[in-house]
């Protein structure tokens, strides 16, 4: 025998109503930007009143939350199932671009220029740190043995708070954020725009750029 839904129809009806909001709040940023994203547009695409939306979302921040959330949460879930898969940096790199071309408001959402007035919770910073701990532990694993210190390596040594508990050496600390940085610099400029009209693959200078940061 099926198990019953432990949910009440009213709970339903809540999470459909959620949900569509969420989907229209992903079509408005795609065509104006987070910055634009408006509780009371959405409203009236849905048939429904200011007011009663807020009953759903209580206001604009909130909203974001969740789609800061869902983006976060879907990076790193594909983060997980490939390095279940065996990925290697390399990989999990591929892995990235190909999440960020897949949906790129997503992306820009979480990687992009910052929503103004918006601070995102604490509980989005720990799904972002499940992204950055998968990272840094293909990272150590990229290392070659007795990996020579570098400047940057050496710093970090005394300045890893924001690597949490994570027991990466130095080394891998180092990169991580060379390998952070630079392959976002490239996916922003990419999924912004600016490589268009310029007749070059912009998959080829992700590579190269990968090539030239993996040890």
């Amino acid at each position: 025998m099926a198990k019953s839904d432990p949910t009440t129809p009213r709970e339903r009806y809540r999470t459909q109503v959620r949900a569509e909001v969420m989907e229209r709040a992903w079509e408005q940023i795609a065509t104006a930007g987070a910055s634009a994203l408006s509780l009371n547009a959405i409203a009236k695409q849905m048939g429904l009143s200011g007011p009663a939306l807020y009953r759903y979302f209580a206001n604009r921040d909130e909203l974001i939350t969740e789609l800061v959330r869902e983006a976060y949460r879907s990076l790193a879930d594909t983060f997980a199932a490939a390095a279940a898969d065996g990925a290697d940096l390399a990989g999990l790199a591929h892995a990235l671009r190909t999440w960020a071309l897949a949906d790129p408001q997503r992306y820009l959402l979480v990687y992009g220029t910052p929503v103004p007035g918006y601070q995102a919770p604490e509980d989005t910073t720990a799904i972002s740190r499940e992204i950055a701990t998968t990272l840094l532990d293909a990272c150590t694993a990229a290392l070659p043995p007795a990996a020579p210190a570098s400047p940057l390596g050496t710093h970090l040594a005394d300045h890893r708070t924001w690597a949490a508990d994570h027991p990466a050496p130095p080394e891998a600390l180092a990169l991580f954020l060379t390998l952070w940085t630079r392959l976002h610099g490239v996916l922003s400029l990419e999924l912004a725009g600016h490589f268009t009209g310029l007749q070059f693959d912009p998959e080829t200078l992700f590579d190269a750029e990968l090539a030239a940061l993996l040890p």
